[in-house]
């Protein structure tokens, strides 16, 4: 056998250490995209789509960051929003018009904004990041959206119906009632003026200085119908004087 020379073993050894190093993937050198598993919404609600990430690496203006939709009923994703130094919102598409960018890479947020949320974005969202030399680790993160109709709401012109026609008409007829309650009815006296005393009546007349009693809301009631009719046949009958005027004609 041949005997190993020590000078190239030594070499061997070196040059796979540098190999191994420059291949494999450096454990320091790592990006985590983080999003929130589901988000809920209503109809034309605007929602905030979150995505945060963290990196080895100060951001540079090599960072990048996409977003990418794959609808609710399947089908491939697309991306609809870009940043690289700049915002490249969607001109056309689904997207149009609707996409805010709200985030900022120094602290680590690449959050976008969906205005005017509707049914049909319900769906997987995807946000990227890539801040090289990070390129491994997590650079991407999903969260689905649930856009749902909007709960109906009460206006204030139903609610003032409501009070005009149902409420009102019945608390006036409680607070009638609640008064027929505590104020019971009394015997009604009719005072008649010395004119209307007629034959058979006895004028009454009250004391001078008497007070006259104040009515009050317990006090007040209908006369009842057979007074009103006493009370008009009197008025009918003609006066004691024009009836002495035609006998002694």
């Amino acid at each position: 056998m041949c005997g190993m020379v020590p000078g190239s073993t030594a070499l061997n050894v070196v040059v796979l250490l540098y190999l191994s190093s420059l291949f494999a993937p450096s454990p320091v050198s790592s990006i985590k995209v983080s999003t929130p598993a589901e988000l809920h919404a209503s109809k034309g609600e605007t929602v905030k789509l979150s995505c945060t990430f963290t990196s080895t690496s100060t951001p540079t203006s090599k960072m990048s960051v996409d977003w990418s939709y794959r609808p609710q009923t399947g089908g491939l994703p697309h991306t609809f929003f870009h940043f690289s130094s700049h915002t490249f919102p969607p001109d056309d598409g689904q997207f149009a018009g609707r996409i805010k960018w709200q985030g900022a890479p120094a602290r680590g947020d690449a959050s976008i904004s969906l205005i005017n949320a509707t049914l049909n974005d319900n769906g997987t969202f995807t946000c990227s990041v890539r801040n090289p030399p990070d390129v491994h680790g997590s650079p991407n993160s999903h969260t689905v959206l649930t856009v749902t109709p909007k709960s109906p709401s009460i206006r204030f012109s139903d609610v003032a119906v409501l009070l005009a026609f149902v409420v009102l008409p019945s608390g006036v007829i409680t607070l009638v009632l609640i008064g027929r309650m505590l104020c019971p009815k009394k015997e009604s006296k009719v005072y008649r003026s010395p004119i209307e005393v007629t034959e058979g009546e006895e004028y009454v007349t009250h004391p001078q200085g008497a007070q006259v009693k104040r009515f009050t809301c317990c006090d007040l009631h209908l006369t009842d119908s057979e007074d009103e009719l006493d009370y008009y046949s009197l008025k009918k009958r003609p006066p004691r004087d024009e009836h002495y005027m035609e006998s002694g004609v």
